[in-house]
């Protein structure tokens, strides 16, 4: 890091950052603003950058991920699978392009075996794939109203800036947001022109599960086709691309039949609620029905979690972890939950 990019890690001190435990998902560490729902800002150190560059960039991932790298414009952002040869989601990605660079954005648990996995199919395409995480910066804005010049108009639109990018985000809780990547330098000057406060990253991920936006974990890594946690629903696959892995089954989950399991959004009071917890109805209390995607406390304390389940057990009592748990009151999605044409 350089000394002009050393003020980064400063400025979030001053805000009173502090450094998480070696084993927690993010790197800082903020108390929650009082008043969240006037919006706040947040560092995105649960987040890691893939940056892929060279003339077959796009080509090779297109041919790789979910959804179609080729047809995205330089305008736009978008959500993308990296699947298993079963259709299974190896993680969840937030893709666009920047100059000569296509720059994928992912938990940065899972950044060294995605890397890794990716570096292994690369064989003679020009490419080169790098870790970029260091030389960006990324911050969630959220807002009742745009904080920021060049806040793009709809979700998954792309502003490149002179400083940055923003890409706006659905939006969740009354909250108009937008991922700002850049340099960390420049992201100082953003979050002082935005003039909102710190928040941890937690909260914007509280924000993406209102949202019903999924985002695969560690412990969900290969555990879900993309339709059982809504993923073609918020724009992550597309089905009219050519081949990638796990793409048979991805189409036949999509076309044959009518799909039997699917991410709800539903809220506890139990603080252990986390990703890879098991679910249980009452309806079948013998085995498990599902299990939570997400999980994060909201403002009032209460966790929403988005949770994968069969849908034929969804109007039974819901509990975690087994049958007489934490119950789980199921909400209401902002999007409908559509059976395939």
């Amino acid at each position: 890091m350089s000394d002009t990019d050393s003020s980064w890690p400063d400025f979030l001190a001053s805000l009173g950052a502090t450094r998480a435990d070696q084993d927690a998902l993010d790197t800082l560490v903020f108390s929650r603003p009082a008043n969240a729902e006037a919006g706040f800002a947040s560092p995105l150190t649960h987040l890691g950058v893939i940056a892929a560059t060279g003339e077959d960039a796009e080509h090779f991932l297109h041919n790789q991920l979910t959804n179609d790298v080729l047809g995205l414009a330089s305008t736009d952002a978008c959500l993308a699978g990296y699947c298993s040869p079963k259709g299974r989601l190896l993680a969840t990605l937030l893709v666009w392009k920047s100059g000569d660079e296509v720059l994928l954005a992912l938990p940065r648990t899972l950044l060294p075996a995605t890397l890794k996995r990716l570096q292994m199919f690369v064989l003679r395409s020009k490419l080169k794939l790098t870790d970029a995480t260091a030389r960006l910066a990324l911050v969630g804005f959220a807002s009742p109203n745009p904080p920021l010049p060049g806040w793009p108009g709809r979700p998954w639109q792309r502003q490149a800036l002179a400083d940055g990018t923003l890409i706006r985000f659905p939006d969740a809780a009354g909250l108009q947001r937008c991922l700002w990547a850049g340099s960390p330098a420049q992201a100082v000057l953003a979050w002082q022109e935005a003039g909102l406060p710190a928040a941890p990253a937690s909260l914007w991920r509280w924000t993406e599960i209102m949202a019903g936006v999924p985002q695969v974990l560690e412990p969900t890594r290969e555990q879900f086709v993309p339709q059982m946690v809504n993923f073609e629903l918020v724009g992550g696959v597309n089905f009219r691309k050519g081949c990638y892995p796990g793409q048979e089954i991805v189409a036949r989950s999509q076309y044959l039949g009518k799909l039997k399991r699917r991410a709800l959004l539903a809220f506890t009071d139990d603080a252990s609620a986390s990703a890879g917890v098991e679910v249980f109805s009452a309806a079948d209390p013998g085995q498990p029905c599902g299990m939570v995607v997400n999980a994060e406390a909201g403002p009032d304390g209460r966790i929403a979690c988005l949770v994968e389940t069969k849908l034929e057990l969804a109007n039974s009592p819901v509990s975690l972890r087994e049958p007489a748990g934490p119950a789980l009151v199921i909400g209401e999605l902002p999007y409908l939950l559509s059976d395939p044409a």
